[in-house]
């Protein structure tokens, strides 16, 4: 029994295979395209990982060739086409501010010199504009007192001209009042009482004068 049990079992599995082997004739003759689909599709699947292709481990060596060669290509474009005209374009700007800063400095010493020879002519113009004035304001105040001593003298020599004169007169009028006085009271005392001698007139208007 034990070994009819066993036989039995082990006939089971060939049994399912030479089904499934029947089977899958059967789907082949029916379906002669299903080997391609299984094909591609096996091939899609091994290629079709879902990672983004630039993170693919797998494209990495193309991608490092690629970038290797973009940027060789690029390096000698720069190397060769850009960064000359940059250099030379900056080259040529900076001797056009080396150019215009030296004529600028230029400029800045003659305008320098050009007020310092300006300041320098002022101060010698204000020096000798201040040197005639105070020998012409010397001049004058000598001038002016040459002349008011010439008119002081003059002044004085006449007052004491007219002083002397004045006294001069004085003493001669001081001399002419008797007489003058004596005359007159001669006069006046004979046209009021009549004719009156000379000395007895004088002796009166003495004797009035002295009191």
């Amino acid at each position: 029994m034990v070994t009819q049990v066993y036989a039995q079992e082990a006939a089971a599995p060939a049994e399912e295979h030479a089904q499934d082997a029947a089977h899958g004739a059967t789907d082949t003759h029916a379906d002669p395209t299903a080997d391609t689909h299984a094909t591609t599709e096996a091939h899609g699947g091994e290629h079709d990982s879902g990672v983004f292709p630039p993170f693919d481990p797998a494209t990495f060596p193309s991608q490092l060739l690629w970038l290797a060669i973009t940027f060789g290509a690029l390096y000698v474009l720069m190397s060769k086409v850009a960064l000359p005209r940059i250099g030379s374009i900056l080259e040529n700007r900076k001797s056009i501010v080396d150019a215009d800063l030296a004529a600028a400095d230029a400029s800045r010493q003659k305008t320098d010199a050009a007020i310092a020879a300006y300041e320098s002519a002022l101060a010698n113009a204000r020096s000798k504009a201040q040197g005639i004035a105070n020998e012409t304001r010397d001049k004058i105040q000598a001038d002016l007192a040459s002349k008011r001593s010439a008119v002081e003298a003059d002044l004085s020599s006449k007052v004491a001209e007219a002083e002397t004169r004045i006294a001069a007169t004085k003493r001669d009028a001081l001399t002419h009042v008797d007489e003058i006085a004596t005359e007159t009271a001669q006069t006046v005392v004979g046209q009021i009482i009549g004719d009156v001698s000379a000395d007895s007139v004088r002796a009166a208007v003495a004797k009035a004068s002295k009191e």
